[in-house]
Protein backbone atom coordinates (compact mmCIF):
# COMPACT_ATOMS: atom_id res chain seq x y z
CA UNK A 1 0.00 0.00 0.00
CA UNK A 2 2.85 2.35 0.82
CA UNK A 3 4.41 1.55 -2.49
CA UNK A 4 1.12 2.47 -4.13
CA UNK A 5 1.10 5.89 -2.46
CA UNK A 6 4.70 6.44 -3.49
CA UNK A 7 3.88 5.44 -7.01
CA UNK A 8 0.88 7.81 -7.00
CA UNK A 9 2.85 10.83 -5.75
CA UNK A 10 5.81 10.18 -8.00
CA UNK A 11 3.84 9.08 -11.01
CA UNK A 12 1.04 11.65 -11.02
CA UNK A 13 2.28 14.53 -13.18
CA UNK A 14 1.17 18.18 -13.19
CA UNK A 15 2.65 20.27 -16.02
CA UNK A 16 5.26 17.62 -16.45
CA UNK A 17 6.30 17.67 -12.78
CA UNK A 18 5.41 14.99 -10.24
CA UNK A 19 2.94 15.66 -7.45
CA UNK A 20 5.62 14.89 -4.86
CA UNK A 21 7.81 17.67 -6.27
CA UNK A 22 4.89 20.10 -6.10
CA UNK A 23 4.19 19.20 -2.45
CA UNK A 24 7.85 19.51 -1.58
CA UNK A 25 8.03 22.90 -3.31
CA UNK A 26 4.94 24.13 -1.40
CA UNK A 27 6.42 22.98 1.90
CA UNK A 28 9.69 24.72 1.06
CA UNK A 29 7.84 27.94 0.17
CA UNK A 30 5.83 27.90 3.41
CA UNK A 31 8.88 27.08 5.49
CA UNK A 32 10.97 29.80 3.86
CA UNK A 33 8.19 32.38 4.44
CA UNK A 34 7.86 31.43 8.11
CA UNK A 35 11.62 31.48 8.65
CA UNK A 36 12.07 34.80 6.86
CA UNK A 37 9.17 36.37 8.73
CA UNK A 38 10.48 35.09 12.06
CA UNK A 39 14.01 36.31 11.35
CA UNK A 40 12.82 39.77 10.32
CA UNK A 41 10.60 40.06 13.39
CA UNK A 42 13.47 38.97 15.65
CA UNK A 43 15.91 41.48 14.14
CA UNK A 44 13.28 44.23 14.22
CA UNK A 45 12.61 43.69 17.93
CA UNK A 46 16.31 43.68 18.77
CA UNK A 47 16.93 46.91 16.86
CA UNK A 48 13.80 48.51 18.33
CA UNK A 49 14.92 47.59 21.84
CA UNK A 50 18.32 49.19 21.22
CA UNK A 51 16.61 52.31 19.85
CA UNK A 52 14.40 52.60 22.96
CA UNK A 53 17.45 52.13 25.15
CA UNK A 54 18.93 55.27 23.58
CA UNK A 55 21.51 53.51 21.44
CA UNK A 56 21.69 56.28 18.85
CA UNK A 57 19.57 57.58 16.01
CA UNK A 58 20.88 54.92 13.60
CA UNK A 59 19.09 52.16 15.49
CA UNK A 60 15.82 54.04 15.14
CA UNK A 61 16.38 54.51 11.41
CA UNK A 62 17.28 50.83 10.99
CA UNK A 63 14.11 49.72 12.79
CA UNK A 64 11.95 52.03 10.69
CA UNK A 65 13.63 50.88 7.48
CA UNK A 66 13.12 47.23 8.42
CA UNK A 67 9.44 47.91 9.13
CA UNK A 68 9.06 48.83 5.44
CA UNK A 69 9.46 45.16 4.49
CA UNK A 70 6.59 44.16 2.22
CA UNK A 71 4.73 41.01 3.20
CA UNK A 72 3.58 40.60 -0.39
CA UNK A 73 7.14 40.67 -1.73
CA UNK A 74 8.23 38.32 1.06
CA UNK A 75 5.51 35.89 0.03
CA UNK A 76 6.53 36.15 -3.64
CA UNK A 77 10.16 35.47 -2.68
CA UNK A 78 9.08 32.38 -0.73
CA UNK A 79 7.08 31.14 -3.72
CA UNK A 80 10.14 31.67 -5.91
CA UNK A 81 12.18 29.58 -3.45
CA UNK A 82 9.68 26.76 -3.83
CA UNK A 83 9.60 27.10 -7.63
CA UNK A 84 13.39 26.98 -7.69
CA UNK A 85 13.26 23.46 -6.27
CA UNK A 86 11.14 22.23 -9.17
CA UNK A 87 12.77 20.73 -12.20
CA UNK A 88 11.76 23.48 -14.63
CA UNK A 89 12.71 23.87 -18.27
CA UNK A 90 15.55 26.22 -19.12
CA UNK A 91 13.31 29.02 -20.43
CA UNK A 92 11.31 29.03 -17.18
CA UNK A 93 14.45 29.15 -15.08
CA UNK A 94 15.54 32.38 -16.80
CA UNK A 95 12.13 33.92 -16.09
CA UNK A 96 12.29 32.87 -12.45
CA UNK A 97 15.71 34.51 -12.11
CA UNK A 98 14.28 37.71 -13.64
CA UNK A 99 11.42 37.60 -11.14
CA UNK A 100 13.95 37.21 -8.34
CA UNK A 101 15.63 40.43 -9.48
CA UNK A 102 12.31 42.26 -9.68
CA UNK A 103 11.27 41.20 -6.17
CA UNK A 104 14.67 42.07 -4.71
CA UNK A 105 14.79 45.44 -6.52
CA UNK A 106 11.32 46.42 -5.31
CA UNK A 107 12.11 45.50 -1.72
CA UNK A 108 15.40 47.41 -1.82
CA UNK A 109 13.45 50.32 -3.27
CA UNK A 110 10.98 50.27 -0.35
CA UNK A 111 13.81 50.16 2.17
CA UNK A 112 15.75 52.95 0.45
CA UNK A 113 12.62 55.07 0.09
CA UNK A 114 11.94 54.85 3.83
CA UNK A 115 15.59 55.58 4.64
CA UNK A 116 15.59 58.69 2.41
CA UNK A 117 12.44 60.01 4.06
CA UNK A 118 13.87 59.49 7.55
CA UNK A 119 17.26 61.00 6.72
CA UNK A 120 15.73 64.09 5.11
CA UNK A 121 13.32 64.39 8.04
CA UNK A 122 16.30 64.29 10.38
CA UNK A 123 18.28 66.80 8.32
CA UNK A 124 15.53 69.39 8.12
CA UNK A 125 14.67 68.86 11.79
CA UNK A 126 18.22 69.82 12.73
CA UNK A 127 18.61 72.68 10.23
CA UNK A 128 15.01 73.91 10.24
CA UNK A 129 13.58 76.82 12.21
CA UNK A 130 13.41 76.18 15.99
CA UNK A 131 14.52 72.58 15.45
CA UNK A 132 11.16 71.50 14.00
CA UNK A 133 10.60 69.83 10.67
CA UNK A 134 8.66 72.10 8.31
CA UNK A 135 7.27 70.91 5.00
CA UNK A 136 9.10 73.71 3.26
CA UNK A 137 9.69 73.87 -0.46
CA UNK A 138 13.28 72.67 -0.10
CA UNK A 139 12.28 69.63 1.99
CA UNK A 140 9.44 68.75 -0.37
CA UNK A 141 11.55 69.16 -3.49
CA UNK A 142 14.46 67.23 -2.02
CA UNK A 143 12.30 64.27 -1.00
CA UNK A 144 10.37 64.33 -4.25
CA UNK A 145 13.54 64.49 -6.37
CA UNK A 146 15.25 61.72 -4.41
CA UNK A 147 12.23 59.43 -4.76
CA UNK A 148 11.89 60.09 -8.48
CA UNK A 149 15.58 59.33 -9.03
CA UNK A 150 15.41 56.19 -6.89
CA UNK A 151 12.39 54.66 -8.61
CA UNK A 152 13.62 55.69 -12.06
CA UNK A 153 16.87 53.80 -11.46
CA UNK A 154 15.01 50.76 -10.11
CA UNK A 155 12.56 50.77 -13.04
CA UNK A 156 15.35 51.00 -15.61
CA UNK A 157 17.29 48.23 -13.85
CA UNK A 158 14.23 45.93 -13.88
CA UNK A 159 13.50 46.68 -17.53
CA UNK A 160 17.11 46.00 -18.46
CA UNK A 161 17.02 42.71 -16.54
CA UNK A 162 13.94 41.47 -18.38
CA UNK A 163 15.54 42.26 -21.74
CA UNK A 164 14.08 45.68 -22.64
CA UNK A 165 16.36 48.02 -24.61
CA UNK A 166 16.50 50.89 -22.13
CA UNK A 167 18.64 53.07 -24.44
CA UNK A 168 15.73 53.77 -26.73
CA UNK A 169 13.44 54.02 -23.73
CA UNK A 170 15.61 56.69 -22.09
CA UNK A 171 15.81 58.61 -25.38
CA UNK A 172 12.03 58.57 -25.74
CA UNK A 173 11.71 59.75 -22.14
CA UNK A 174 13.99 62.67 -22.95
CA UNK A 175 11.89 63.76 -25.91
CA UNK A 176 8.70 63.32 -23.91
CA UNK A 177 10.19 65.30 -21.04
CA UNK A 178 10.92 68.24 -23.33
CA UNK A 179 7.35 68.19 -24.64
CA UNK A 180 5.92 68.06 -21.12
CA UNK A 181 8.23 70.86 -19.98
CA UNK A 182 7.01 73.12 -22.79
CA UNK A 183 3.39 72.32 -21.96
CA UNK A 184 3.71 73.08 -18.24
CA UNK A 185 6.33 75.82 -18.34
CA UNK A 186 4.24 78.11 -16.12
CA UNK A 187 3.96 75.42 -13.46
CA UNK A 188 7.66 74.65 -13.77
CA UNK A 189 8.38 78.36 -13.40
CA UNK A 190 6.59 78.35 -10.06
CA UNK A 191 8.36 75.14 -9.02
CA UNK A 192 11.80 76.57 -9.77
CA UNK A 193 10.76 79.80 -8.04
CA UNK A 194 9.92 77.75 -4.94
CA UNK A 195 13.36 76.16 -5.20
CA UNK A 196 14.88 79.64 -5.37
CA UNK A 197 12.90 80.64 -2.28
CA UNK A 198 14.05 77.51 -0.47
CA UNK A 199 17.73 77.99 -1.34
CA UNK A 200 18.03 81.79 -1.14
CA UNK A 201 15.57 82.08 1.79
CA UNK A 202 14.24 85.64 1.27
CA UNK A 203 11.59 84.64 3.80
CA UNK A 204 10.56 81.59 5.83
CA UNK A 205 7.41 80.31 7.48
CA UNK A 206 6.46 82.69 10.30
CA UNK A 207 8.06 85.81 8.78
CA UNK A 208 6.02 89.00 8.40
CA UNK A 209 6.52 90.27 4.85
CA UNK A 210 5.20 92.98 2.57
CA UNK A 211 4.91 92.24 -1.17
CA UNK A 212 3.63 95.24 -3.09
CA UNK A 213 0.32 96.18 -1.47
CA UNK A 214 0.01 92.83 0.36
CA UNK A 215 1.22 92.35 3.93
CA UNK A 216 0.97 89.39 6.26
CA UNK A 217 2.64 86.41 7.94
CA UNK A 218 3.91 83.52 5.81
CA UNK A 219 2.01 80.33 6.69
CA UNK A 220 3.17 77.85 4.03
CA UNK A 221 5.64 77.74 1.15
CA UNK A 222 4.55 75.15 -1.42
CA UNK A 223 5.80 73.97 -4.76
CA UNK A 224 3.59 76.39 -6.69
CA UNK A 225 2.16 78.94 -4.27
CA UNK A 226 2.91 80.69 -1.00
CA UNK A 227 0.16 81.27 1.54
CA UNK A 228 0.13 84.48 3.58
CA UNK A 229 -2.17 85.34 6.48
CA UNK A 230 -2.96 89.05 6.16
CA UNK A 231 -3.51 91.49 9.01
CA UNK A 232 -7.23 91.39 8.26
CA UNK A 233 -7.31 87.64 8.88
CA UNK A 234 -7.90 86.37 5.35
CA UNK A 235 -5.48 84.00 3.62
CA UNK A 236 -3.66 85.27 0.53
CA UNK A 237 -2.41 82.70 -1.99
CA UNK A 238 0.29 84.02 -4.31
CA UNK A 239 2.25 82.27 -7.07
CA UNK A 240 5.92 81.74 -6.25
CA UNK A 241 7.04 83.21 -9.58
CA UNK A 242 5.13 86.42 -8.79
CA UNK A 243 6.72 86.51 -5.33
CA UNK A 244 10.24 86.27 -6.74
CA UNK A 245 9.49 88.92 -9.37
CA UNK A 246 8.38 91.45 -6.73
CA UNK A 247 10.19 93.45 -4.07
CA UNK A 248 9.83 91.67 -0.72
CA UNK A 249 10.15 93.51 2.59
CA UNK A 250 10.90 91.07 5.41
CA UNK A 251 10.11 92.71 8.76
CA UNK A 252 10.88 89.55 10.73
CA UNK A 253 14.59 90.10 10.10
CA UNK A 254 14.40 93.74 11.13
CA UNK A 255 16.82 94.32 14.02
CA UNK A 256 16.47 98.08 14.48
CA UNK A 257 14.07 100.72 13.19
CA UNK A 258 15.30 104.08 11.92
CA UNK A 259 12.54 106.60 12.61
CA UNK A 260 12.26 110.01 10.99
CA UNK A 261 9.49 112.34 12.13
CA UNK A 262 8.74 116.02 11.80
CA UNK A 263 6.93 118.71 13.74
CA UNK A 264 6.28 122.39 13.05
CA UNK A 265 6.17 125.46 15.25
CA UNK A 266 4.77 128.89 14.55
CA UNK A 267 6.86 131.82 13.32
CA UNK A 268 6.37 133.55 16.67
CA UNK A 269 9.22 131.39 18.09
CA UNK A 270 12.37 133.22 19.04
CA UNK A 271 15.87 132.04 18.26
CA UNK A 272 16.39 130.97 21.86
CA UNK A 273 13.17 128.98 21.88
CA UNK A 274 14.22 127.16 18.69
CA UNK A 275 17.58 126.33 20.25
CA UNK A 276 15.96 125.08 23.44
CA UNK A 277 13.35 122.92 21.68
CA UNK A 278 16.03 120.97 19.77
CA UNK A 279 17.92 120.41 23.03
CA UNK A 280 14.77 119.28 24.81
CA UNK A 281 13.90 116.80 22.04
CA UNK A 282 17.41 115.34 22.21
CA UNK A 283 17.12 114.92 25.99
CA UNK A 284 13.70 113.30 25.66
CA UNK A 285 14.96 110.68 23.21
CA UNK A 286 18.16 110.00 25.18
CA UNK A 287 16.06 109.22 28.25
CA UNK A 288 14.34 106.38 26.36
CA UNK A 289 15.91 103.01 27.16
CA UNK A 290 14.90 101.44 23.84
CA UNK A 291 15.87 104.37 21.61
CA UNK A 292 19.16 105.80 20.37
CA UNK A 293 19.27 109.48 19.45
CA UNK A 294 20.66 110.44 16.05
CA UNK A 295 19.84 114.11 15.38
CA UNK A 296 17.27 116.88 15.74
CA UNK A 297 17.49 120.00 13.56
CA UNK A 298 15.59 123.12 12.70
CA UNK A 299 15.33 122.06 9.09
CA UNK A 300 13.73 124.86 7.07
CA UNK A 301 11.37 127.81 6.85
CA UNK A 302 8.05 126.48 5.62
CA UNK A 303 5.25 128.43 4.03
CA UNK A 304 3.40 128.74 7.30
CA UNK A 305 5.69 127.27 9.98
CA UNK A 306 9.20 126.56 11.21
CA UNK A 307 9.94 122.92 10.33
CA UNK A 308 11.95 120.57 12.57
CA UNK A 309 13.21 117.08 11.65
CA UNK A 310 14.19 114.41 14.18
CA UNK A 311 15.88 111.04 13.61
CA UNK A 312 16.33 108.26 16.15
CA UNK A 313 16.79 104.47 16.23
CA UNK A 314 14.43 102.06 18.00
CA UNK A 315 16.52 99.22 19.43
CA UNK A 316 13.68 96.69 19.24
CA UNK A 317 12.20 95.34 15.97
CA UNK A 318 8.70 95.01 17.39
CA UNK A 319 6.21 97.42 15.87
CA UNK A 320 4.30 97.73 19.14
CA UNK A 321 7.49 98.72 20.96
CA UNK A 322 8.18 101.38 18.33
CA UNK A 323 4.68 102.83 18.70
CA UNK A 324 5.01 102.92 22.51
CA UNK A 325 8.33 104.77 22.25
CA UNK A 326 6.97 107.21 19.67
CA UNK A 327 3.92 107.93 21.80
CA UNK A 328 6.04 108.75 24.85
CA UNK A 329 8.26 111.01 22.75
CA UNK A 330 5.26 112.82 21.27
CA UNK A 331 3.71 113.46 24.68
CA UNK A 332 7.03 114.71 26.07
CA UNK A 333 7.48 117.07 23.10
CA UNK A 334 3.99 118.48 23.66
CA UNK A 335 4.88 119.16 27.30
CA UNK A 336 8.18 120.78 26.30
CA UNK A 337 6.49 123.04 23.75
CA UNK A 338 3.96 124.15 26.37
CA UNK A 339 6.71 124.84 28.94
CA UNK A 340 8.65 126.96 26.43
CA UNK A 341 5.50 129.03 25.79
CA UNK A 342 5.34 128.34 22.07
CA UNK A 343 2.79 126.65 19.82
CA UNK A 344 2.55 124.00 17.15
CA UNK A 345 1.76 125.36 13.72
CA UNK A 346 -1.08 124.28 11.52
CA UNK A 347 -1.46 124.92 7.78
CA UNK A 348 -2.39 128.55 7.23
CA UNK A 349 -1.92 131.31 4.65
CA UNK A 350 -1.61 135.05 5.25
CA UNK A 351 -3.00 137.31 2.51
CA UNK A 352 -1.86 140.95 2.31
CA UNK A 353 -4.41 143.25 0.57
CA UNK A 354 -2.93 146.43 -0.90
CA UNK A 355 -5.11 149.59 -1.19
CA UNK A 356 -6.17 150.75 -4.67
CA UNK A 357 -4.50 153.90 -6.12
CA UNK A 358 -6.51 157.16 -5.80
CA UNK A 359 -8.47 158.68 -8.72
CA UNK A 360 -5.90 161.44 -9.23
CA UNK A 361 -3.32 158.93 -10.23
CA UNK A 362 -5.65 157.54 -12.85
CA UNK A 363 -6.73 160.97 -14.25
CA UNK A 364 -3.83 161.49 -16.71
CA UNK A 365 -4.59 158.13 -18.28
CA UNK A 366 -8.24 159.13 -18.71
CA UNK A 367 -7.30 162.49 -20.25
CA UNK A 368 -4.93 160.85 -22.68
CA UNK A 369 -7.64 158.47 -23.71
CA UNK A 370 -10.08 161.35 -24.31
CA UNK A 371 -7.60 163.24 -26.45
CA UNK A 372 -6.84 160.20 -28.45
CA UNK A 373 -10.54 159.70 -29.13
CA UNK A 374 -10.99 163.36 -30.11
CA UNK A 375 -8.15 163.20 -32.52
Amino acid sequence: MIEGFEAFFTGYMILGISLASWIFACCAAVLSYVLAKTAIRFVFRRIQARAKAGDGHLSYIASQVLSATSNTLLLLASILVGIGILDLPERWLSRVSSLWFVVAALQVGFWTNRALALLLHRYFSVHGANGTFQASALATLSLWGARVLLWAVILLAMLSNVGVNITAFVASLGVGGIAVALAVQNILGDVFASLSIAVDKPFEVGDFIVVGSLAGTVEHVGLKTTRIRSLGGEQIVMANADMIGSTIQNYKRLQERRIVFEFRLTYECSTEQIRQITQRVEAIIRNEDKARFDRCHFRSFGESALEFETVYIVLDASYNVYMDVQQRINLAIMEAVAELDTQFAFPSRMVHVASLPDSAALRPVTQRSSRAGHA
